[in-house]
């Protein structure tokens, strides 16, 4: 029973919402480990069951000493599909609509200076197909502030050399961002004389592949930015999205609009792109305190 409505609530998630796979792992993850306690309780049945029960679960998270991001996420996973039971008329009232996770504080992500990103850039730097890809991987991610999985995802046809822009698709929206003469001019080498040595499958349409032609992972993406990293002697914290994080607090250091950044980044909410405005204004409140003879 428990598997079956599970299983409904993907499909909805995926063909309805449009989810991102990621998305809907998540959530069946969160709902799986949900119903194994229930079944603990000796509560078989997920759909037909009281708020109460719903809060019991969260206190018992909070019990187990879960951080209160990963209970703030099970709680949205658990406010999703209850949400889902109560707009196809499987249950009369939404049971989890009331039910509130505890408020997490968003951690301000690490940012690259111009120079770190300027010494990162140029690790890859032999002439070997490898490194023609991790250096247009990395130009282009610099360039655009796309996502990893974007990044990943993209195919030949959505790269437009001519008038140096791509064309992205996250869910179910799409955007085209533009990007400079650097990046091109790396996709441009990576695409004569780097991804034709790996790619040997003409109907292999991604961008970027691993080293056997197939398609590359977000994994394999933080290691080799991580070890780049460390080559050019940077001590910030790196993660995937280091860099789609400093592609927005650099355009923004430098004037540009916090909704044409919104845009670029693919937000659907602008208070998503404030965080790094934010994070800007508390750069130059630092350089000023360091820079000023009378703060």
């Amino acid at each position: 029973m428990n598997d079956d409505v599970i299983h409904a609530f993907a499909n909805y998630l995926t063909e309805i919402k449009k989810a991102s796979s990621n998305t809907v792992a998540s959530y069946q993850r969160d709902l799986r480990k949900y119903c194994a306690y229930l079944e603990q309780q000796g509560i078989s049945d997920c759909v037909h069951i009281t708020d109460a029960q719903i809060r019991a679960y969260i206190t018992d998270l909070q019990k187990q000493g879960f951080s209160d991001s990963t209970v703030s996420r099970s709680v949205a996973s658990l406010r999703a599909f209850y949400l889902y039971l109560s707009s196809s008329d499987q249950i009369n009232v939404d049971l989890a609509a009331e039910i509130k996770g505890p408020k997490v504080e968003k951690k301000m992500p690490g940012i690259l200076s111009v120079e770190e990103v300027e010494r990162l850039l140029q690790q890859p730097s032999s002439g070997k197909p490898k490194h023609l890809r991790d250096k247009a991987m990395l130009e282009l991610m610099y360039a655009t502030g796309i996502r990893v999985s974007e990044l990943i995802s993209l195919k030949l046809g959505d790269v437009h050399l001519d008038s140096a822009c791509i064309t992205c698709r996250f869910e179910d929206r799409q955007r085209t961002i533009p990007f400079g003469t650097s990046a091109k001019k790396a996709l441009e080498i990576y695409l004569e004389h780097g991804r034709p040595v790996f790619v040997q499958d003409s109907n292999m349409h991604l961008l970027f592949t691993n080293c056997r032609g197939a398609e590359m992972s977000r994994q394999g993406f933080w290691k080799l930015i991580k070890s780049y990293a460390a080559q050019a002697g940077i001590e910030t914290e790196i993660t995937p999205h280091t860099l789609r994080h400093t592609f927005a607090v650099h355009l923004l250091e430098n004037g540009a609009d916090v909704h044409a950044v919104a845009e670029m980044l693919g937000h659907s909410d602008i208070s998503s792109t404030k965080i790094y405005v934010n994070i800007n204004n508390q750069r130059i409140r630092q350089i000023y305190e360091s820079a000023h003879p009378r703060k």
